[in-house]
């Protein structure tokens, strides 16, 4: 995965964002392999939906998730549940089944995986 580091993307407060497969991280933030692990899965995400597409059902979900969870609407978006579930697991990627983040979506927060 490509690294940018820079003072722009992302906004302060945040360490990276992982923009079309690129991964913009901040000065000074220290992106780790479990961090590189969870921007991975999201690109794979990406891959599956054209991109585009990845993010016009995100910024849905996430407004979906809002009304539903309020603040904690980020840590309940499917994409989000798959990538941290399996953030650590640095195999996933190797057997993850494609469109794996669908079965995230009706799971209720704080449900563990399936």
């Amino acid at each position: 995965m490509k690294i940018i580091y820079n003072n722009f993307i992302p906004v302060k407060g945040y360490t990276a964002i992982n923009l079309f497969g690129v991964l913009f991280a901040r000065k000074g933030e220290t992106v780790d392999k479990r961090l590189i692990n969870h921007e991975e899965i999201h690109t794979a995400q990406m891959k599956e939906l054209l991109y585009v597409f990845f993010y016009i059902l995100y910024v849905a979900e996430w407004i979906f998730r809002l009304v539903q969870f309020g603040r904690s609407a980020y840590e309940n978006i499917s994409f989000e549940r798959e990538s941290h579930d399996n953030q650590s697991d640095y195999g996933y990627l190797k057997t993850r089944e494609k469109y794996s983040w669908i079965k995230y979506i009706k799971n209720k927060q704080n449900e563990s995986k399936s």
